[in-house]
C-alpha cells in the first residue's frame, strides 16, 4: 500500500513539477492527496526565534511560498564528494555508476541482523514526501521524494534495549567513486542518528524521487533523508546500517567537529563559524529568504529535543 502523509509545514500542492510533475493535477488527483482548489494556495512559514537552551522556535510572521524545482535543478546541483568536490561535475562523471545490483548490510545491536537485495527493499511500503532539503552552505531545494520510513526496516531487524544510534556506511569503491582517490576524508562516508530520530516517521531511506528511481547524483540506489536537519546529514549510496550503544564517528564531524555537528539540525540561530545561517538562496529564485527552525519542521520534531541546549548538542 502506498502511504501520502505529507507533512504539516509544507503542502503537497508544492510538489515541484517534472512535466508538471507528470501532470501534477491528474497525479495529485489520483493519489487523493489534496482538493483541486488547494492546488493554488501558497505557504506561509514562519521565521525563527530562540527559546530556551538556544532552540530554535517559530513566530508568529510569513514567508515568501517555497517555490518548485525543477528535476533538472535537482539533479544537476548536487554535494556528492565521492564524485567531486564541483556541483555541476557530479551528474556528468556519475552517470556510469552502477547501482544495481546492490545489497544493504543491517546488523549491530539488532536480534534479527540481515542482508537486504534492493529488491527486497523496494517490497517496504512505498511513501511519497515532499520536503524542503536545506543544504548547511545555505541553499535550498524543495523535493518530492519516494521511499520508505526508516522505521519500517529498523522494526523487522528488532533494535536491542541497548541500541541507541542508529550509523549508516556509503559504498566503498574508488574505482566508481574518483572523488574516494582523495587522501583529505576519512572513506568510506559515515553518518548516523539517535535512535529516536532515525525512528522518527518523517526520517525516510529514498529509493526515487519524481516516482521514478532514485538518479546517481541524488545517491542512487537508497539514500537518507532527514529533513530537520542539514543535507550533509543525509548520507547516498547506503551499503550498510548499523545500530550501536555509542554515539558513531561521521565524515564530516570527525573532520571539522567544530563547524559539523553531530546533530545538525537546521538553526538559524547557531551560525556556522564561516557564515550566517539565518538565510538561506532557494536555487532558481533570486534573493534570499529566512532560515526556519528545524527546517520548517518544529512541529513534528522539536519534542525529541526537550531539555537539550542545541547551541552546544549542535
Amino acid at each position: 500500500m502506498k502511504n501520502t502523509f505529507t507533512p504539516t509545514a509544507i503542502p503537497a500542492s508544492e510538489i515541484t513539477p517534472k512535466e508538471l510533475y507528470l501532470s501534477r493535477r491528474d497525479w495529485l488527483k489520483t493519489a487523493g492527496i489534496v482538493t483541486a482548489a488547494s492546488l493554488l494556495a501558497a505557504c506561509g512559514v514562519a521565521p525563527a526565534t530562540t527559546g530556551a537552551g538556544g532552540n530554535p522556535t517559530a513566530q508568529t510572521a510569513t514567508q515568501a511560498p517555497d517555490v518548485p524545482n525543477t528535476y533538472d535543478q535537482i539533479t544537476t546541483y548536487n554535494n556528492y564528494y565521492e564524485f567531486s568536490t564541483d556541483k555541476q561535475a557530479v551528474n556528468p562523471l556519475s552517470a556510469d555508476f552502477q547501482a544495481s545490483p546492490w545489497a544493504v548490510e543491517v546488523g549491530g545491536l539488532v536480534h534479527n541482523p540481515k542482508t537486504y537485495a534492493l529488491e527486497d527493499l523496494l517490497q517496504i511500503e512505498t511513501v511519497e514526501r515532499v520536503y524542503r532539503l536545506r543544504c548547511v552552505e545555505a541553499w535550498s531545494m524543495v523535493i518530492p521524494w519516494n521511499g520508505f520510513e526508516l522505521n519500517r526496516l529498523l522494526a523487522e531487524v528488532e533494535p536491542m534495549t541497548s541500541a541507541k544510534y542508529v550509523k549508516f556506511t556509503t559504498l566503498l569503491d574508488p574505482e566508481q567513486f574518483p572523488g574516494q582517490q582523495s587522501p583529505f576524508y576519512p572513506w568510506p562516508y559515515t553518518e548516523g542518528l539517535r535512535l529516536d530520530e532515525a525512528l522518527h516517521p518523517l526520517t525516510l531511506i529514498a529509493t526515487g524521487l519524481y516516482g521514478e528511481a532514485l538518479p546517481n547524483p541524488n545517491g542512487a540506489p537508497l539514500r537518507l533523508v532527514v529533513p530537520w536537519k542539514y543535507g550533509f546529514k543525509s548520507i547516498k549510496a547506503i551499503v550498510r546500517i548499523d545500530l550501536t550503544e555509542e554515539q558513531p564517528a561521521t565524515l564530516w564531524n570527525t573532520i571539522a567537529p567544530n563547524e559539523y555537528g553531530f546533530y545538525s539540525n537546521v538553526n538559524p540561530e547557531v551560525d556556522h563559524p564561516r557564515w550566517s545561517q539565518r538565510t538561506e538562496r532557494r536555487i532558481g529564485e533570486t534573493g534570499r529568504r529566512d532560515t526556519l527552525p528545524f527546517n520548517g519542521y518544529s512541529e513534528e520534531v522539536a519534542s525529541l529535543y526537550t531539555g537539550m541546549d542545541l547551541r552546544v548538542n549542535y
